[in-house]
């Protein structure tokens, strides 16, 4: 409960008091401890620490986790069910060819160091991560940008070479938030945005802390937390016993499923398992034999039972699927029994494809728990049809991203995807399956080309079929969110349409 009284007693009740009484008083606000005089803030934590904090110049997951909505914000954001809704853009209109798109920009609206945000800002925003120069992760989204104009300082517009219908989903992505002109060259250390929370350290190997921004401009949201403190714990026994002693009050990923049942007794901490994007798959090198030939991927797949992958490597917790997409994302087709759990289907395809004895590969896997746990799983599944697979733990993200993205050195491989909607990563080119398919690559384009939900569903679901019958990269299974936290917290996501740890709608039960 929050106490809101002062903790200085006026001087008119000290004099009614006995004193007795006052010391009584005294005592027991000497007593309370700092978790109950303090219900404005969180600590929270994390299993992997960020290696920077603007998200528009890198991609791992753990940046937006941290200032995604917290302390940078986009000209439209994503909600807990995964829709687009205004932000920094409080409306926008698209022409009849889906050539121009016209924002309308909210007024008053400051970063945090007092520069102004306004459609100057927003097209420097854009040009910046747009340009030749860009690192921008997903430099992709902005490609189709051909020109901008501010008419005013409340007006943008962006004029298209060719129809983008995922490009208004796509501005709310951590990728494309809006900085400022003057700081962005150092929000990689020092981040300065226009949302509810403003930086306030960072204790490398530790922690990161925010503190609330008292000249929000979204007087609607009602900021309740003051201070914010991201926790970053790798060891799931660490976490487990950081959030049973109080330590942390939230840990909104949980890493180890195995422990959650740790937790059922624990009168003030909930449980809770929802949705992810986190796609575990397991990608092959298409360009490398015997990885090359359709066949022996399809036998590879038919080898893996997918419940048993689950049940191995994540304690049962998690969906299976049988392409690149999950249950949340819209058109999704349940495409696991395209390629069925069968052992002597998938030997006899091996013997097709010239491999009657099998062959000898190696998968590189990173360190997350998830992923040599499956590996294990697979190779006992693997040895079932004759095929050896050697495990090389690899370190993510330097030396995988190295191997993977950058060489191609790799037979196989094993991560999880955690993008929305990014069925489109195997018509990039390059991109690390080196996959090759013209019909996909046209889907892909087809689907851009209109902003109707329901002929891009049925594209998606096109595309979906052709990737559990291609199969590309093996698919395994959804991760779920595995939430732990102190049960009067309110407001944390349960769901997790982007990663990220929305903060402005968190507040402790009074």
């Amino acid at each position: 409960m929050m106490i809101k009284v002062s903790l200085v007693p006026s001087a008119r009740f000290v004099r009614q008091l006995s004193l007795g009484a006052a010391v009584s008083a005294g005592l027991m606000m000497a007593a309370m401890t700092p978790a109950e005089a303090a219900k404005t803030n969180l600590n929270l934590g994390m299993s992997v620490e960020p290696t920077g904090l603007d998200p528009t110049i890198a991609a791992p997951v753990a940046i937006g986790q941290v200032t995604w909505q917290n302390v940078f914000e986009g000209l439209v954001t994503i909600d807990q069910t995964g829709k687009v809704q205004p932000q920094l853009a409080k409306s926008w209109e698209i022409s009849p060819d889906g050539l121009t798109y016209t924002f309308k920009l909210r007024t008053n609206v400051k970063f945090h160091d007092g520069e102004a945000f306004d459609a100057a800002s927003a097209k420097f925003s854009l040009d910046r991560a747009r340009g030749a120069d860009s690192i921008n992760p997903q430099k992709r989204f902005f490609a189709s940008i051909a020109s901008i104009d501010t008419p005013d300082a409340e007006t943008l517009v962006l004029h298209l070479s060719a129809p983008t219908g995922s490009l208004i989903y796509w501005l709310g992505w951590p990728a494309s938030v809006m900085v400022a002109p003057n700081t962005a060259a150092s929000d990689k250390t020092v981040p300065v945005g226009t949302g509810p929370f403003k930086f306030a350290g960072w204790a490398k190997g530790d922690k990161v802390e925010l503190e609330r921004n008292a000249d929000y401009w979204n007087k609607d949201a009602a900021v309740k937390l003051d201070k914010v403190t991201f926790r970053f714990i790798a060891d799931p026994q660490a976490q487990a016993a950081a959030l049973k002693s109080g330590d942390l009050d939230a840990f909104p990923e949980f890493a180890a499923p195995e422990l959650m049942s740790s937790f059922d007794d624990d009168a003030r901490l909930v449980t809770r398992i929802g949705n992810t994007e986190l796609k575990v798959v397991a990608g092959m090198n298409n360009a490398k034999k015997p990885f090359d030939d359709k066949r022996v991927r399809q036998a590879l797949m038919m080898a893996i039972d997918r419940k048993t992958v689950i049940d191995g490597a994540w304690s049962g917790l998690g969906t299976p699927i049988g392409s690149h997409y999950t249950p949340n994302d819209p058109g999704y087709q349940d495409m696991t029994d395209a390629l069925p759990y069968d052992v002597e289907k998938a030997k006899a395809l091996l013997a097709e494809a010239g491999y009657p004895n099998g062959f000898t590969f190696s998968i590189k896997s990173p360190q997350m728990a998830y992923a040599p746990r499956s590996a294990e799983v697979m190779q006992a599944m693997f040895a079932e049809i004759g095929v050896t697979m050697n495990i090389e733990p690899t370190e993510f993200p330097a030396k995988w991203v190295q191997d993977i993205m950058k060489d191609r050195n790799f037979d196989m491989t094993i991560v999880a995807h955690a993008e929305p909607l990014d069925i489109d990563i195997y018509a990039r080119d390059p991109y690390y399956f080196n996959y090759k398919n013209p019909v996909f690559d046209a889907l892909m384009k087809k689907v851009q080309e209109t902003s109707d939900p329901a002929q891009q569903n049925a594209i998606y679901g096109e595309a979906q079929k052709i990737l559990a019958d291609d199969v590309p990269a093996l698919y395994l299974f959804v991760m779920p969110k595995l939430g732990v936290w102190d049960k009067k917290l309110k407001g944390l996501w349960e769901n997790e349409p982007i990663p990220s740890n929305v903060l402005s709608g968190v507040s402790w039960d009074e």
